[in-house]
């Protein structure tokens, strides 16, 4: 795949671990005496601007906004499935961390409801909550920029 087609200025995508953003530019920068193309991304959420070389844009796994396609799958991961109460939190915190790593909308999904339906029987702790926090607002922030969905429809789901 030539990675100089895979992103436009414009595209929305979704960059694992820090959210949805927006490609904005492609420019060229010297760093370190080395020309490179560079994709700049504003994420959305905090308004941060981010930096990645074209050759590197492929291992950032970084990938486009998911369809309505998706949408039905989500919502079966919300509807069904079962959380691994037992898991010690330490075990569960980093199972959840590396489905979050991947940037997959379903995993983070999965994130978000187990940790809501364990905050439903008792209190989690910081890093749970933290980690709870951040999978929403980047599952709600990918939802907000998908074609075909409304608002009302994102709110049903939680």
């Amino acid at each position: 795949m030539e990675v100089d087609y895979l992103f436009q200025i414009g595209d929305n995508i979704v960059y694992p671990m820090h959210g949805v953003g927006i490609i904005k530019a492609i420019e060229e920068k010297e760093i370190s005496g080395e020309k490179q193309q560079y994709y700049v991304i504003t994420m959305l959420i905090n308004n941060m601007q981010v930096m990645i070389p074209k050759g590197k844009i492929l291992s950032s796994s970084i990938r486009p906004v998911t369809d309505i396609i998706a949408l039905k799958h989500i919502i079966h991961i919300f509807q069904h499935g079962e959380s691994d109460r037992l898991m010690p939190w330490k075990e569960r915190y980093k199972v959840n961390t590396d489905k979050l790593r991947t940037g997959n909308i379903l995993e983070g999904a999965e994130v978000v409801r187990d940790l809501m339906r364990m905050k439903k029987e008792k209190i989690l702790n910081s890093s749970e909550k933290k980690m709870l926090n951040n999978a929403h607002e980047f599952l709600i922030s990918e939802l907000r920029l998908m074609k075909g969905i409304t608002e009302n429809q994102i709110k049903s789901f939680f």
